[in-house]
């Protein structure tokens, strides 16, 4: 049964549409917003197209939204259907799995495939290496790749071709504002297969893999509600600083690939001993496995993708695009299942679009800029409406106040002690972590534990418990100025008072820079 509240807001709603496409009509045939109202008279349900307000009016309590309450306020024909392969492509979960294998568990010994003679890849290489900053010479380790991934990974691969069409013009866009090859967005495609909630067995989490202390020294806010490491645009901007900075170490753009994956002092630890070479091919015998199979990974990605129309490769494109899509910064607490109840966006497509909140909630704190991303259309039905909006979220969340923990900065891991009745399912399911997952980051051959045995979880739920306080970011006793001292960095900083972030120390002091001088004061508040 539909809650008067919720009933008001949706012929608020609909009212609100009608007269929009009123004043439209002379230049535009057809509506591009309509509300259907389906009134359930036993078994039949009618469908009311354009209705008469009037007849609104006198709708009983018991009048049902078809799924789960939704009202369906449709978006222009190419932003509201959605194809079904397309949205499976687009809420992947398991080819990080397959492309992590891929590096790996890669035996570099020679692949048959007749449909691509080593004459031709040699051309086609020599092609891409006078294109591009990378060492893409021919080498029989990197004809072993690309066949392998020919052979083996085509569908994998033209899901993720699928998927770059939605992600590649914003990592372009972040990419070229920092002079980084464009080139670079393979990647992301190496590091997680396009999937922004992706988290490695050492806890690297997002499309860059970033661990926490990493993310953290970058800026990104990781907090009970959210996790920008999984914020794609965020996340992107990060990733082309630091690897900004990676190159002005090295110089050299197979290095800092290398050392993107390794770390820098690996790397330079295998520099010295092949003697002074700067060449990966050279160094590689003495870089981490992993890194081993890293670079000649990313090199395969980049001549797939450049080459598949030649290899035929058929990706299901998609019909929302990243740049059919928009903003808007929240000025209430508002849930996933509330946006979907009012503008009929799917919730998989919410979180799709959405990725970097935790718990399907996007919180409203002060001095943080958190954002609701939509397809273009249904944003402009939520901003036309966001009062009633957000009075209906309100007035629902003060009902679940119980259930919502409290905003405060995550823990990056935790040792959790089996106890009795202990199962991996009921842990995975505590910690909103998935089974495969914990047996990753422990070692675990079998589903079988003991009483008294410690595992390591990166949980992607909190581990607070408490009321719901998000509209608070700071504790009582925060102090409102802090004196920097010696060795202190933005980061440092940010780590000893709760609910302080880089990004804030930044706006609340003006710095632009990372270098503090000693004495110097810094606000902990906006105030």
């Amino acid at each position: 049964m539909v809650k008067p509240k919720l009933l008001l807001l949706l012929l608020f709603v609909g009212a609100n549409l009608i007269a929009q496409e009123k004043d439209r009509d002379k230049e535009v045939k057809k509506a591009n917003f309509r509300v259907q109202i389906f009134h359930k008279t036993g078994n039949k349900d009618i469908i009311l197209e354009k209705p008469d307000p009037e007849f609104q009016n006198k709708l009983p309590i018991s009048a049902v939204i078809r799924d789960s309450s939704k009202v369906a306020l449709e978006d222009l024909p190419k932003a509201a259907r959605i194809d079904s392969l397309w949205s499976a492509a687009l809420t992947n979960s398991d080819l990080y799995e397959t492309m992590h294998a891929s590096v790996m568990d890669q035996d570099y010994s020679e692949v048959v495939y007749k449909e691509l003679p080593t004459d031709t890849l040699k051309a086609r290489l020599a092609k891409l290496n006078a294109r591009t900053p990378f060492n893409i010479e021919y080498n029989p380790i990197l004809e072993s790749v690309i066949k392998s991934y020919l052979k083996r990974n085509k569908k994998a691969m033209e899901r993720l071709m699928a998927l770059s069409d939605y992600y590649f013009p914003m990592f372009e866009q972040q990419l070229d504002r920092y002079d980084i090859p464009l080139e670079i967005k393979y990647l992301a495609i190496v590091e997680s297969a396009l999937n922004p909630r992706a988290k490695s067995w050492v806890g690297a989490t997002g499309l860059w893999q970033f661990m926490y202390t990493t993310g953290k020294a970058h800026g990104l806010d990781i907090s009970s509600y959210v996790d920008e490491r999984m914020d794609p645009t965020m996340s992107t901007e990060a990733a082309a600083k630091y690897l900004a900075n990676l190159y002005g170490i090295f110089g050299d753009w197979d290095l800092v690939l290398a050392s993107y994956n390794s770390g820098p002092g690996n790397v330079s630890k295998a520099i010295r001993r092949s003697g002074g070479s700067n060449n990966y091919w050279h160094l590689r015998r003495y870089l981490p496995r992993e890194t081993a199979g890293y670079v000649p990974a990313f090199l395969a990605t980049l001549y797939i993708f450049e080459y598949a129309e030649e290899h035929g490769f058929q990706p299901n494109r998609p019909e929302v695009a990243y740049f059919e899509t928009d903003t808007i910064k929240v000025k209430e607490m508002i849930t996933f299942d509330q946006v979907t109840k009012v503008t009929g966006v799917d919730k998989e497509m919410l979180q799709f679009l959405n990725p970097s909140y935790k718990l399907n909630v996007i919180p409203y704190v002060d001095d943080e800029d958190y954002v609701l991303r939509l397809p273009r259309e249904a944003s402009g039905v939520f901003v036309n409406n966001e009062k009633a909006i957000y009075k209906y979220a309100s007035e629902e969340i003060k009902e679940e106040k119980d259930k919502l923990p409290n905003y405060v900065e995550a823990e990056d891991r935790i040792r959790y002690r089996v106890r009795r009745g202990d199962y991996l399912g009921k842990i995975a399911e505590k910690y909103g972590v998935g089974i495969s997952s914990i047996k990753r980051w422990n070692n675990l051959r079998s589903n079988n534990l003991r009483i008294g045995q410690y595992l390591t979880i990166y949980p992607r739920k909190p581990v607070v418990s408490g009321g719901s306080t998000a509209s608070k970011s700071h504790n009582k006793s925060t102090p409102k100025v802090y004196t920097v001292k010696k060795g202190d960095s933005l980061w440092s900083i940010s780590k000893k008072f709760p609910g302080v972030t880089v990004q804030n120390l930044r706006a609340w002091n003006n710095v632009n820079s990372n270098h503090l001088k000693p004495g110097m004061k810094l606000k902990l508040s906006k105030g």
